[in-house]
């Protein structure tokens, strides 16, 4: 019988409550340290599997080149890796600004290797999922593992925590940040003191790259001085998204609501399991 099965499943977007960098390595990537904050915003994916081994990307972005995307590449390389004869149609349902710190891509692709491994019973676990993630991003593994998480290393060595419910305000300002290219600057902060886990309740939070990233991209600069009135803001990621956290979703609703024309933004929850891992288990 022809393999014939649709599936609709969430991609979760994601903030670094902090980023440090601790060194850089021999192999080019840095070691870090930080917390991955899932929220209950995201993407959507419908996978609708095949016997055509043939895969196909449907998006919502015009400016998609199908065989560079993470998706494409999730999928292709769960094939390769399993001998897998089966295809699939992906359509993308876009909600994650692009290149802003948020996970979209490496969410994508986690979303990508834990549904098609289901439907196309792989039979892979959860850790050599998560394996074969990293080598597509750094941040793939917190995604395939779905779980709010301390990591290390270059990110892949993770330590799922539970984290207080907050609602996060999140601006996006209208550029893209190279993580190639903050990473690479000599000004970047590379040695910063590793910090224990357990000292992580009264720690200042940071971000490594933000003072970089300032100094470069002035409209991250403004959307820090706009939030700064209202808590502590920081960027996530390399940027370009900013953030603020709030206790109630009304306050961080009624933020949302003061912000300028020119900055985009939304409010989230924080959540400490995907919820793709309720629908695919």
């Amino acid at each position: 019988m022809a393999l014939k099965t649709t599936l609709t499943v969430p991609s979760p977007a994601k903030i670094n409550l902090f980023l440090h960098i601790i060194g850089r390595r021999s192999d080019g990537y840095h070691n870090i340290q930080t917390v991955f904050q899932l929220l209950d915003i995201g993407d959507e994916l419908t996978f609708a599997t095949n016997t055509s081994g043939t895969i196909r990307l449907n998006a919502s972005i015009t400016d998609l080149n199908e065989k560079d995307n993470l998706i494409y590449r999730a999928a292709k390389l769960l094939q390769v890796s399993t001998k897998n004869t089966n295809g699939c149609v992906i359509d993308l349902t876009k909600r994650i600004p692009m290149g802003a710190g948020l996970g979209g891509g490496s969410s994508n692709a986690a979303t990508t290797l834990i549904t098609l491994n289901h439907l196309w019973e792989c039979g892979l676990t959860a850790g050599e999922l998560a394996e074969l993630g990293q080598t597509l991003g750094a941040d793939v593994p917190v995604f395939v593992i779905g779980k709010s998480a301390f990591a290390e290393g270059i990110g892949e060595i993770l330590t799922p925590m539970k984290l207080p419910k907050k609602w996060f305000l999140v601006i996006t300002p209208d550029c893209h940040v190279s993580t190639a290219e903050i990473f690479s600057n000599p000004q970047l902060t590379r040695n910063s003191s590793p910090i224990k886990i357990r000292a992580l309740a009264g720690a200042e939070f940071r971000n490594d790259c933000q003072s970089v990233v300032v100094k470069n991209y002035p409209a991250v600069a403004e959307a820090l001085q706009w939030l700064e009135p209202f808590g502590k803001p920081l960027m996530t990621g390399t940027g370009a998204s900013v953030f603020c956290s709030f206790d109630n979703e009304a306050e961080a609703n009624q933020v949302l609501s003061k912000l300028p024309k020119q900055l985009s933004g939304f409010v989230a929850r924080s959540i400490d399991h995907s919820p793709l891992n309720e629908i695919v288990k």
